[in-house]
């Protein structure tokens, strides 16, 4: 299949694009082989239950629908470069992080399919379902009531992502869920969902829609409107950084007068250290990339400069960032954005 025009085309031309127009499909791309993938997975499960899948402006699975939306950056090359550029990393962009949503997403369509969380049981372990979902959400990172899957721990977010999370793990056959959580309370919920699953083996779904909410054909957006509105919602939400503390790593003496300037040294390393203290506090990208911009600016503002090795003051800044960022996370004043 020959590439589209827009595949060559500047993120700034790119950008004006609807998304109806893109003309992306699920069909001939590497999707097709993470969904035939996870399809084996149910098989070996003995579950006969398959969810729809289609192209939509986010990973989700509508409510009331055994189907699952897929974001349509994932459908090509040229678009999940867009996506880094415009969200700094790629949701869903290797093998390995696509099959987790996958799973995470395939258990809320069969909650979907089945009905379930009209059970009693069900609704007792999770929570109920009839629950708002928030805006953001606090979680308590060392929680040992919940399974640890997707980032964010975000089994916290809500009892229906509780139950997808759970459903994830015990799907996936590389989880080892009975030993990894083994004294945990957590372990109750995995107990009941294998108890379920296995009463579902070889039963046909009660709910057999087919309909596509948000389908990507349909959405009249442009992609520059769609990544406004998305870094909207995962802007940033920390607290001011402290004057002093920049003082601790940096300086505005004289004596350093001719050493590099903080605002260009931090931007010098503004990539590496925003991936690392991601990786360390399970953070987005994008929130913590708005927090350099910040320190950049302030950094400016004072004139402060090096006053030790960029070496050296590379790993303080990194420790300084991953602190800030763990204190927020533990206050109680941490959101993560849904």
């Amino acid at each position: 299949m020959s590439d589209p025009d827009w595949a060559s085309w500047s993120d700034e031309r790119l950008l004006e694009m609807r998304l109806c127009d893109l003309g992306v499909t699920i069909e001939g791309t590497e999707l097709e082989q993470r969904i035939a993938q996870i399809d084996a997975e149910l098989d070996a499960r003995a579950l006969t239950f398959r969810p729809h899948y289609y192209l939509a402006d986010e990973w989700f699975t509508p409510d009331d629908v055994p189907g699952i939306a897929i974001p349509f950056y994932l459908a090509h090359p040229r678009l999940a470069k867009l996506e880094a550029a415009q969200m700094l990393e790629v949701e869903g962009g290797d093998s390995e992080s696509c099959l987790k949503i996958l799973r995470h997403e395939v258990g809320h369509a069969i909650d979907n399919a089945y009905r379930l969380r009209r059970r009693t049981t069900r609704r007792r372990l999770f929570g109920t379902p009839a629950t708002p979902y928030p805006e953001y959400y606090t979680p308590k990172p060392y929680s040992k009531s919940f399974v640890q899957h997707l980032d964010h721990w975000y089994a916290q977010s809500h009892p229906d992502e509780d139950f997808a999370e759970t459903f994830a793990v015990w799907m996936d056959p590389q989880s080892m869920w009975a030993t990894r959580y083994a004294g945990w309370p957590v372990l109750r919920k995995l107990e009941y969902m294998d108890r379920l699953m296995r009463e579902l083996t070889r039963r046909k779904p009660a709910v057999t829609s087919k309909r596509q909410v948000d389908l990507i054909s349909r959405l009249r957006k442009t992609l520059r409107e769609h990544y406004a509105r998305k870094r909207e919602h995962y802007g940033l939400d920390h607290p001011d950084f402290y004057e002093s503390d920049l003082r601790n790593l940096f300086s505005d003496s004289s004596e350093y007068a001719k050493n590099p300037s903080a605002a260009r040294f931090v931007r010098k390393i503004r990539k590496d250290v925003r991936g690392t203290v991601a990786s360390f506090t399970d953070s987005y990208r994008y929130t913590i990339d708005q927090l350099i911009e910040k320190i950049i600016e302030r950094c400016r503002e004072l004139n402060l400069r090096l006053s030790d090795s960029e070496e050296a003051t590379k790993i303080d800044f990194m420790v300084f960032l991953t602190v800030q960022t763990m204190n927020y996370l533990h206050s109680g004043r941490h959101r993560v954005a849904l």
